[in-house]
């Protein structure tokens, strides 16, 4: 795999993955529930599907090449980012009017 594709596949994850527990009413995507989900259990999922992604592109990083070590840095620039590519799906569920 090319480092280029590699690249776009944890963009194109990141992104269905930062806006899926705001698309869907089930527990990280397929555990269904009676009730809506509440906002604090909403980010409990964007907290482990960060990890999820961050694994995945560690092991795409790994099967490429060398694995690179990351400090507090790295963190504090990719969490932001990915509850920024979260908020598509948080406006479709908290901030769009509902047609009634």
């Amino acid at each position: 795999m090319s480092n280029t594709l590699a690249s776009w596949l944890v963009i194109f994850v990141a992104v269905l993955l930062a806006n899926l527990p705001f698309l869907t009413n089930n527990l990280f995507g397929v555990i269904p529930r009676r009730t809506p989900k509440p906002l604090w259990l909403r980010l409990a999922e964007l907290a482990v599907f960060y990890l999820v992604v961050g694994l995945f592109a560690r092991l795409l990083e790994g099967r490429i090449g060398s694995v690179f070590d990351q400090s507090k840095e790295f963190y504090m620039l990719t969490v932001p980012l990915f509850v920024t590519l979260a908020f598509p799906g948080f406006v479709l569920r908290y901030l769009s009017k509902r047609q009634r």
